[in-house]
């Protein structure tokens, strides 16, 4: 390649250029494409699939804490605080 200027002047070009790249074979597209295609999804993909399947709040836990709660055998963090002072204050 030579830079000359912008004062040069060139010869006539052909249309095609120098640089016209040679045309593939062509290709026969039935054979390309004969395959089957496949999808093989993994029991781990298969699981976390059936994460949107689970409810975001569960009835059944909610009623069984309800139920703790109206019992009293719900434990709370207030109430293992107040068993913890109270066993702190009978051993101190």
């Amino acid at each position: 390649m030579h830079v000359n200027g912008p004062t040069a002047v060139h010869p006539a070009q052909s249309i095609r250029g120098p640089h016209h790249a040679p045309q593939a074979p062509a290709v026969d597209s039935r054979t390309q494409f004969d395959t089957v295609d496949e999808l093989d999804i993994s029991h781990e993909a298969d699981f976390a699939s059936q994460v949107k399947d689970i409810p975001d709040i569960r009835a059944d836990r909610v009623a069984q804490i309800k139920a703790q709660i109206a019992d009293g055998t719900y434990l709370t963090d207030d109430k293992l605080d107040l068993a913890l002072e109270r066993l702190l204050d009978e051993i101190g």
